[in-house]
């Protein structure tokens, strides 16, 4: 068997790379290791800030050296941490080597000894994550289902009158809109949306089981708890004061389980959009040079739709196992969210691939206005329900005196297609008043849709 070159084996590192690389740039090994050296060094400018341990302030060009050690990092700095972590074998030691090496070159050489000062792994890692995770919501994803948001609204408005058959248990019911049916996944997606643009992302910086202890044995006189809400906060992050050796990671689980809620409504959308272009009510948009069988020329396959249920799937997977298990810590400390932590992004970039596919399939489908006018006037029986219903407002005004409208509606109705002409027969024979009788004769499958159009406006 011939030896392949070196291949990459999941499928976001390969075909799908383009639709997702932006994550890469934070949720990365690379991305997590830039956001380390980040809070390695605003960890020596706040200790330097405070003149501590012999220390004197850095200048602001001092400082602007320092933190362009984070805005500059590239393969160089990528490639030199992969040659230390083969020696540590310690990821994060490995980035305190980094930047005790810049710093001597840099001139900062005195104030090597305050890199990685009374700090344990897991408090730089846990700010780290927050920060990849939290840039990687704000930058990429989020602006991604904010534009699928916005493809639903455009589609929602456009199609807001176009009447269509319902169909609840995949039985014709009482007609609605096109658009109006979209709006209700705009509503649930929006109100996601919301949850996870307010959601906190927390972090510790409190030593080895989250005490302070190294802290205070080395200087007495600080308050350390202030010192590490303000370096947290600093950061954009949330400050948790009561930790184990890990930042517990609740915020972690509500996020993954929002945005697994938010694939499952996805989810949803997609398979209903599926299904509408199974029946026609959607016509797709051939395009150009497309295949859509190997033998069958005339196919025109939903893979948008297809594609993006199966990475939904994959995402909630990842997120909803991230969700349940980073929550348990054995005591003070395990290494079990470790592994666990680097499949983050995966979970995010299923989603993400998702997302463009939703958002592309959306552009590449039309609707079928006169097979939706065909369905509906093809089941004149759906409207047995408004039949029944103005009888019954008849009779409790006192203007019917007929028993039991629904069973009279039900023997009528139920299990048989009804022309036009028998319902009008129908009504033109009921005991009901001028007024109502006149309202049902006016209605058709295609008008009975209540204030499906109208009701769209409540998103806005």
């Amino acid at each position: 068997m011939s030896s392949l070159p070196p291949q990459v084996l999941s499928p976001l590192d390969g075909r799908y790379r383009a639709a997702v690389t932006e994550l890469g740039e934070h949720l990365s090994e690379a991305g997590l290791n830039r956001a380390r050296v980040r809070v390695e060094v605003e960890w020596l400018i706040v200790l330097t800030d405070r003149n501590l341990f012999g220390s004197v302030a850095l200048d602001a060009a001092q400082k602007a050296a320092l933190r362009a050690l984070v805005t500059d990092f590239g393969q160089a700095e990528i490639d030199e941490l992969a040659e230390l972590e083969a020696t540590t074998r310690h990821d994060v030691k490995a980035v305190e080597y980094l930047v005790r090496r810049r710093l001597a070159t840099l001139g900062l050489d005195h104030i090597a000894e305050l890199t990685h000062f009374a700090a344990t792994s897991e408090d730089i890692n846990n700010l780290s994550y927050a920060l990849t995770v939290q840039q990687a919501v704000a930058e990429v994803w989020l602006p991604k289902y904010r534009g699928v948001i916005a493809a639903l609204r455009t589609r929602a408005e456009e199609f807001r009158a176009d009447a269509m058959l319902a169909r609840t248990h995949g039985q014709p019911a009482t007609p609605t809109t096109m658009g109006k049916e979209i709006a209700v996944f705009i509503y649930r997606l929006e109100r996601i949306q919301k949850q996870i643009e307010n959601g906190e992302y927390l972090g510790k910086f409190s030593g080895a089981t989250g005490t302070f202890a190294a802290h205070v044995v080395a200087e007495p006189s600080v308050d350390w708890p202030a010192v590490s809400k303000q370096f947290v906060e600093g950061l954009g992050l949330g400050w948790n004061p009561l930790t184990t050796q890990i930042e517990s990671h609740d915020w972690q689980a509500e996020l993954y389980s929002r945005v697994s809620h938010a694939n499952r409504v996805l989810h949803n959308l997609a398979t209903d959009i599926w299904t509408y272009i199974s029946v026609g009510y959607f016509r797709q948009i051939p395009q150009v040079g497309a295949t859509g069988s190997s033998t069958m020329p005339h196919k025109i396959n939903p893979i948008r739709f297809e594609n993006a249920e199966a990475n939904l799937e994959l995402s909630c997977a990842i997120l909803d196992s991230l969700a349940a298990t980073l929550v348990t810590s054995r005591l003070q400390r395990d290494l079990t969210d470790s592994t666990t932590q680097r499949n983050i992004g995966v979970g995010f970039g299923h989603s993400l691939l998702a997302l463009d596919n939703i958002e592309r399939g959306l552009g590449e489908i039309d609707i079928d206005r006169v097979l939706l006018a065909s369905d509906l006037d093809s089941n004149w029986e759906i409207l047995g329900e408004a039949i029944q219903t103005v009888i019954r407002a008849e009779v409790s005004a006192g203007r019917s005196s007929i028993a039991d409208p629904y069973a009279l509606l039900k023997d009528l109705t139920r299990g048989k297609r009804i022309t036009q002409a028998d319902l009008v027969a129908f009504v033109q024979g009921l005991d009901i008043g001028d007024a109502a009788k006149a309202r049902l004769l006016a209605l058709t499958p295609d008008t009975y849709v209540g204030l499906a159009s109208p009701l769209v406006d409540y998103l806005r």
